[in-house]
Parts: structure tokens; sequence; C-alpha cells
């Protein structure tokens, strides 16, 4: 009988010329599969943009005094609170992935570090996507009604999906330094309380001094003045845009330059 060697059996993730771009996909899908199968964060994920609009809109908007309908300034926040929760929950899967296993099955495999998070990122972003559409269409629901033309919707749509994938890669980075999946958690609520002390949900003008000068200068605050500009028809739509843009870039780059010496790190 023929003996069965390693080789015979080597999975077909690490098969001679096999691409980066092939085993990328292969592991999105495989992040985005089991994300689809977690009914919970499914659900989560629909319902915390309906909840969030209705509480500001209705329960908190007849006491906040914007200068203008509050409804059209807090629809981007709550977008944003949308994108900040969703891709801050990657620091969650990423340590579950960590904890259990499968990271050292995949280490075997040859598969690169960097290609590891990847899949988390891939998933992070089309739930991301799909709770972006949904309050996006709660909104106008709720009275919000941008005198826009597309193409300001589509770059408002593409600065969220980038902030999305800048925080989705600090998450992942976030979530292989973490030891536990509850100590990732913590990573979700400091990024959801980064968007308090921001233009996101009240003018920063509103603040106390102390806070003002950070508040105006986080990356929350670019991307939440972005989006509010480019659906309302500000007249600095260009000058906030490129401010955002220029912070996720950063965040962006930062996060994907540490994610492969954090992964070799971790599972040396």
């Amino acid at each position: 009988m023929r003996p069965v060697t390693a080789t015979a059996h080597r999975p077909a993730l690490v098969r001679s010329g096999t691409s980066l771009a092939r085993t990328a996909a292969v592991m999105g899908e495989r992040s985005i599969r089991l994300a689809s199968r977690n009914i919970d964060a499914v659900l989560e994920a629909l319902a915390l943009p309906i909840m969030l609009m209705l509480v500001f809109v209705y329960l908190f908007g007849g006491a906040i005094k914007v200068g203008g309908r509050y409804v059209d300034y807090v629809v981007p926040g709550v977008l944003l609170l949308c994108v900040v929760f969703g891709s801050s929950m990657t620091a969650v899967s990423v340590s579950h992935d960590m904890n259990g296993g499968i990271i050292d099955r995949f280490r075997s495999m040859n598969v690169s570090a960097a290609l590891l998070l990847f899949g988390h990122v891939i998933a992070s972003l089309a739930r991301n996507a799909v709770s972006i559409l949904l309050a996006f269409g709660v909104g106008v629901g709720v009275g919000m009604r941008p005198a826009v033309d597309l193409p300001r919707w589509v770059a408002a749509f593409g600065v969220l999906l980038l902030f999305a994938l800048a925080l989705s890669w600090l998450s992942a980075v976030v979530g292989v330094l973490t030891r536990s999946p509850e100590a990732a958690t913590g990573f979700t609520f400091f990024a959801f309380f980064l968007v308090n002390p921001s233009s996101a949900l009240v003018p920063v003008a509103t603040m106390p001094h102390w806070v003002r000068g950070f508040a105006q200068n986080q990356p929350v605050t670019a991307v939440a003045d972005a989006v509010r500009s480019l659906l309302l028809g500000g007249g600095t739509a260009g000058a906030a845009t490129t401010r955002s843009v220029v912070w996720c870039l950063c965040i962006l780059g930062l996060s994907v330059t540490a994610a492969a010496p954090v992964v070799r790190r971790r599972t040396a």
C-alpha cells in the first residue's frame, strides 16, 4: 500500500499556487458564515439602529437645541454610533478565536498572520454596511430630509465604511492583545464612550471648556462632521471629509502595520 504523506493531505487553503487573495476570501467567507449563525448578534445589529434612532429623536430631541431640527443633526451621529459599536465587537470575535485554538491550526497551515484577522474585518464591514443602510432608512422614516444629491449620499456612506474598516482593524489588534473575550469587551465600551465627547450627538460648543479641546480634535468628531456636512449640504463638506479620511487612513495604517507582528508574538 502506498504510504499517506503529509503533502497528500495538505489543506486546499495552502496548496501550491494558491494566491493571497484566495486565502483572504476563504478567511472572509468563514467569518461571515460564523457571524450569520450567531442569531443574537444579528438581531442586535439590526435592532440597535432602530432603538438608538427612536431614543435620540423622540426622547432626547425635545430637550436638545442645536439651532435647527435635531433629527437632522443627530441621524449622522446615530449612524456613527452604530459603526463604532459594530466595529469594536471585532475585538471580541478575534479574542474568541485566539483563545479557542483555531488560530494555532491556521498557523500550522502556513496562513499569513495578517490574514488571520482579515476575515473578521470583512465580516465587520458586512455587518456595518447592513446597519448603516438600515439606520439611513430609519432616519428618513423619523423625519430626516437631506436635500443632497446621490453622490453625496454615496460619499457619506463611503466615509462611514472607511471609518468602520479602520476601527475594525484596530479592534482586531486589540482582540489579539487581550487574554480573554471578557477583557476584549472593555474596548467596546471604550469605543462606545468615545462618541460622547464628540460632535456626534451634541455640538462641541455646548461642552465645558476643558472638554472642547479633546472633543474637537478626535476622529469621531471628524467623521461625524464629514457625514453631517455631506448629508445636509454644508459648505465645509470638502474640508470635513478630507479631515475624516486622514484620520481613518492613519488609524488603518497603524493597525494593519501592527497586526502581523502582534499575531506572531501572541502565537509564538
